[in-house]
């Protein structure tokens, strides 16, 4: 069973060792290092857990291999290794990509460096694969992509996951060891004595009390946020000068773009990179690289430049699919924290290694990448460790997830539980018994059980309706015009475990459909960057 859910009124009259901000992976993978250390650990969100660039992403555990061919060769052995952790750690939340990349004429000494480079990629993982493809395999593996010129292709194999799912499964975990986390908690000001952090002072959106609390390091892991944060606390400018980037993508339903791999493309204006890949029964494409010009407290969203940008990309490499923009489910942008290496040069050769950095009471985090959060967590101890006598840590790499056995379910396939178990844990059973009738059931055009909503709803924290069907599940991206039409049979399972009125049900579904249309819905041709997406 998950943990109780407690209040900030309540967590406030503890002392903790650790007070980690920020619900993204960086913080929960902080809370849950801390924790199963022996700290006493609290975490706290101001908007959602994950709200952020954590259920944002291009949803890829991968090993760098951008990174590798740039000569990052640390980064990438670093990545690679977590990736293959994960894998066998997280079965049915972290799973197995294979990513073909097709040949049109490429030139036989690009073609031999990238097999080099996959070789020793391939070398850092402990494996071997066989990479080039002849035209009529590689058709096999992508049959939709552009025959003309096709000369062949190269596959290799990375991960994906649920990036949202995999914050939540994290939180858990910490819980299991004894730590506390709480959305919507926001950070107001610093609890100083003398130079020194002592704490904190939170605001709790839920009864718009505020609450002192007491801790003997504060961290600041608020990711693209953690800059203006660390400013707007200490009134100093210590730290990295952070580079926030927008990577934006695309939803599109499965039939529309049906692939069985990963296909990674050159764009036809610009060679950059695009991919795109089956995710939850439907098609995500990825991804811009472009500076975010925007207000952090603004909630992300594509411009029409970035859409029609991917569509281009879409056109050229499948063009007998004739794909348009009506055929586009959802989109959806997200805000990376990468350092400003100040050059001002492209987004995409920023370097993408995290850094700490520390004063008295107080450590902040930023930068790195979802699949190296175990590590950036770890490095992060280590430079609070100085800061908290008499704790004296093993700090190697543990396994992120205790192992779980399969949920028992005579009305399921062995792949479903696999899948219920790899995003729940330890809670898969307990989903499994909550069901209601016909609620084991997929949602139609999706991977998520009804039960998954009803679970959300008793025990995963769920403030907001975009909670439940944005990050809980990711409904919101998966469905046509954020899952409007299953709203009602939605509203009979989670309105009860909720305990909303009517009319707070009501409230809640318009300001979702509001927030939807303008941060995942298509932009106009005319769109203005301005706009007011709701936080939640």
């Amino acid at each position: 069973m998950s943990a109780p859910i407690l209040d900030a009124r309540t967590l406030a009259a503890r002392e903790w060792d650790l007070l980690v901000v920020g619900g993204g992976i960086t913080g929960a993978g902080i809370l849950l290092e801390a924790a199963r250390r022996g700290l006493r650990a609290l975490l706290v969100e101001q908007h959602d857990f994950a709200w952020g660039t954590s259920s944002r992403s291009s949803k890829l555990v991968h090993g760098g291999l951008r990174y590798l061919a740039e000569g990052q060769l640390r980064l990438t052995r670093e990545s690679v290794r977590e990736r293959e952790a994960l894998l066998r750690e997280a079965p049915g939340l972290v799973e197995p990509q294979g990513f073909a990349f097709a040949d049109h004429g490429a030139g036989w000494a690009q073609r031999l460096g990238f097999l080099a480079v996959l070789r020793v990629y391939d070398r850092l993982a402990g494996r071997r694969e066989p990479h080039w493809e002849s035209a009529d395999g590689f058709a096999m593996l992508a049959p939709n992509v552009r025959r003309e010129g096709l000369l062949g292709g190269v596959r290799y194999t990375d991960a994906k996951t649920d990036d949202a799912r995999l914050v939540l499964r994290v939180l858990d975990e910490a819980r299991s060891h004894g730590a506390a986390a709480l959305n919507y908690v926001a950070v107001r000001g610093l609890v100083r004595e003398g130079a020194r952090v002592m704490g904190a002072r939170l605001l709790d959106e839920r009864s718009g009390q505020e609450h002192a609390v007491r801790a003997r390091v504060v961290v600041n892991a608020s990711g693209a946020w953690a800059g203006a944060l660390a400013g707007a606390l200490t009134g100093n400018g210590a730290g990295p000068r952070l580079r926030p980037l927008r990577g934006s993508h695309l939803i599109l339903p499965s039939w529309r773009l049906p692939l069985a791999q990963a296909v990674s493309l050159r764009h036809p204006e610009d060679r950059r990179p695009v991919f795109a890949f089956p995710w939850e029964g439907a098609t995500l494409v990825g991804t811009t690289d472009v500076d975010h010009g925007e207000g952090l407290h603004l909630e992300a969203r594509i411009t029409r430049a970035e859409f029609d940008y991917l569509m281009a990309a879409l056109r050229a490499a499948f063009p007998q699919l004739s794909l348009h923009d009506e055929d586009v489910i959802a989109t959806y942008a997200g805000v990376r924290p990468v350092i400003d290496g100040g050059s001002h040069g492209a987004p995409s050769k920023e370097k993408r290694e995290h850094v700490v950095w520390s004063e008295p009471g107080l450590v902040s985090v930023t930068g790195g990448k979802l699949t190296t959060f175990r590590a950036i967590a770890l490095d992060t101890l280590r430079h609070a460790l100085p800061q908290l006598p008499g704790w004296r840590p093993d700090l190697a790499p543990q396994p992120v997830f205790a192992p779980v056995p399969l949920p028992v379910s005579r009305l399921l396939p062995a792949g479903v539980l696999r899948r219920l178990a790899g995003r729940y844990g330890a809670s898969a059973q307990d989903l499994v018994d909550a069901a209601g009738e016909g609620e084991l059931d997929p949602i139609p055009g999706t991977c998520t059980l009804w039960a998954e909503l009803r679970w959300a709803a008793r025990a995963e924290q769920v403030r907001a309706l975009g909670d439940l069907l944005l990050r809980r599940t990711r409904l919101g991206i998966l469905l046509p015009k954020g899952g409007a039409a299953h709203l009602e049979r939605v509203r009979a399972i989670c309105q009860p475990e909720l305990g909303w009125s009517d009319d707070e049900w009501l409230a809640e579904q318009a300001a979702y459909m509001a927030s939807w249309r303008e941060c995942h819905g298509i932009p106009a041709a005319s769109s203005s960057p301005e706009h007011r997406c709701l936080t939640r």
